[in-house]
Parts: structure tokens; sequence; C-alpha cells
């Protein structure tokens, strides 16, 4: 059922990451949730992985976040408490880094650990950010590389190389706060943070949501070290089919692209970067400041066309 709040400035009509709700003229809040069970071993590193993810629908509104939530499923009959204890100090290193704090939380038993956060961020209108207000004729600028789902799926059949592994975690727990502060800078005013749908799935949100139709250049996709290989050997989520017919659906898919480079396309991503689309004088602006903060693959990755018969256009 629809909630009519005049205060609801988005809810959860196109896909969008967070909800907002005027607090006062001049200030918004922002709250989103994620959690999901372990990509990694380490549970610190987990810890953190799960929480820079839910912190990034803050950033991609624009938002900072200032206060979260714990939410924990774990089998405490089953496995020591100071599993757990790692998990939520990892979470609790990055939402300090975020310079946010840890109010609380609530813990159930379950037969699988699951760890992530409820995020609640504020922003100012003029500074909200959405994925409904791309305009034809910007640019396409992705902050973080894509891979994730590949190295995380082979990790867990035991095929995935230390080296590998640590870039794709690197990657993971690095805050989005790096794309926000790039968009920000430029005056952009659309983005969104490419997670389980892929980036194909999300661009495609941001199309519907902006009515105008994006077009991704397989070619230009910054990959994870090492994620390719694994791609190719068919480590893929099961996630990926479905990210593949959902996009498809309102896509069309030029003669000529890759098929491996299109896999990457369609790969869930967790703690993945930002999509940003901005106007043209300002996109290597983004990319320059993004890479200059730590987010070294950052890149173009497409464009916005005004509404065609399809969402989304990928190209070689």
């Amino acid at each position: 059922p629809r909630f009519e709040d005049p205060h609801l400035v988005v809810g959860p009509d196109h896909f969008s990451d967070a909800g907002v709700y005027r607090l006062r003229d001049d200030l918004f809040i922002v709250q989103s949730l994620d959690f999901f069970p372990p990509l990694v071993d380490d549970p610190f590193v987990f810890g953190q992985i799960a929480a820079a993810n839910s912190m990034g629908d803050i950033y991609s509104m624009g938002a900072r976040p200032l206060t979260v939530l714990n939410i924990v499923g774990f089998p405490d009959d089953q496995l020591d408490l100071s599993i757990l204890s790692e998990i939520l100090k990892g979470g609790a290193e990055r939402v300090r880094q975020a310079g946010a704090v840890v109010a609380g939380g609530h813990t159930v038993r379950d037969s699988e650990i699951k760890f992530g956060l409820s995020v609640t961020g504020v922003v100012e209108p003029e500074r909200l950010i959405t994925n409904r207000e791309a305009q034809a004729g910007q640019l396409l600028v992705l902050t973080k590389p894509l891979g994730t789902g590949f190295v995380t799926t082979a990790f867990k059949a035991g095929k995935c190389d230390d080296q590998v592994l640590q870039a794709a975690c690197e990657s993971m727990l690095q805050l989005n706060v790096i794309g926000r502060d790039a968009a920000h800078a430029a005056g952009a005013r659309a983005a969104t943070d490419v997670t389980g749908f892929g980036l194909a799935g999300h661009a495609r949100e941001m199309a519907d949501a902006s009515n105008v139709t994006v077009v991704l250049q397989a070619g230009t996709l910054p990959q994870l070290p090492g994620a390719a290989q694994l791609a190719e050997n068919g480590y893929h989520t099961r996630a990926s089919q479905s990210n593949r017919q959902f996009a498809e659906t309102a896509a069309r898919i030029m003669p000529g692209v890759d098929r491996l480079q299109l896999e990457f396309a369609f790969d869930p991503q967790t703690s993945g970067g930002l999509l940003i689309s901005v106007n043209p004088s300002s996109a290597d602006q983004v990319v320059e400041q993004c890479r200059a903060a730590g987010a070294a693959a950052a890149c173009l990755v497409g464009r916005v066309e005004t509404r065609q018969d399809k969402a989304l256009i990928i190209e070689a």
C-alpha cells in the first residue's frame, strides 16, 4: 500500500536507493538498510564490507550518514560469540571512518550468519541526489571496478587466489563518500550505487526513473584484477542470470559487444561504486577527483540520451 504524505520526498518508487523525508524546509532525513550472509572468512573484514555496503545507499543520495543500527542473525548455539564480536568491530570501524555512530541494533538467533546496518543520514535539499535526474547529453562515471560477484563465488568454491580476493575486499570496503564528494563538486543531481542488480540493472532503473535512455559502453567497464578469468571459468552468482533477464527486457545489446565484457554488466556487486550522471564539462573532473581520493578505477562508462524504445543500450 502507498503512503501519501507531503513530507515524503522519495519513497519506494523508481527503485530509489534510500527513502527521503522532509524534517524541515532546509533538512531531509535519508534512511536505508541492507544485510547479507558472509562473503569472506575473516569476520572483521566481513563486518567492514557489510557496513560500507549499507552506507553506500546514503552516499548515493548525496547525504552523510549519522547513526546506524546493527542488524544481526547469528547461530550462537553453534558458533562462538567471539566471531560476532569481530563482525561488529569491523562494522564499527567503517562507521567510525564515515564519521557516524552505532546507536544500537537487534540480534536474533539464526541458522546462518547475517549482518548489516540500518542507516540514517541527512542532506540539505539542494544537495540531494536521486536516480531520477539524469539528463540527455550527460556522461556516466563509475567509481569502482566490477566483478565482486565472480570473485566471491570463486572464493566460496576455493578457486580464488589470495591477491584477487584481497583486491576485491579493498574495493568493497572503500566508502562511497569519494563518489559523493566528487558528484557534489561537479553539481551532479543524479546517481545510484551499483549493488545487487548489477551495473545494467541499476542503469536501467536510472533510465526508467529519469525517462531517458542510458547507453553503456561494455569495452570501458573497469574490472577487478583477476575477475575476467574467474568469469571465463564460469564462477557466476545465481543472480547473474536473473540480472540479465531483468535488464534485457528493456535493453538493446548492439552487435560486436564482447561476451565476457557483457557479463560484467550483469554481475551483482557487493558495495559497488556509484554510477554518476554528470555534464560533459565536469566529467573529467569527477574522474580525476575520485582517482585522487583513492578510487583508482573511476572512469567514463557511457552516456545519457533522450528516451528511445529501450531504456538501456549496451554497445561495444
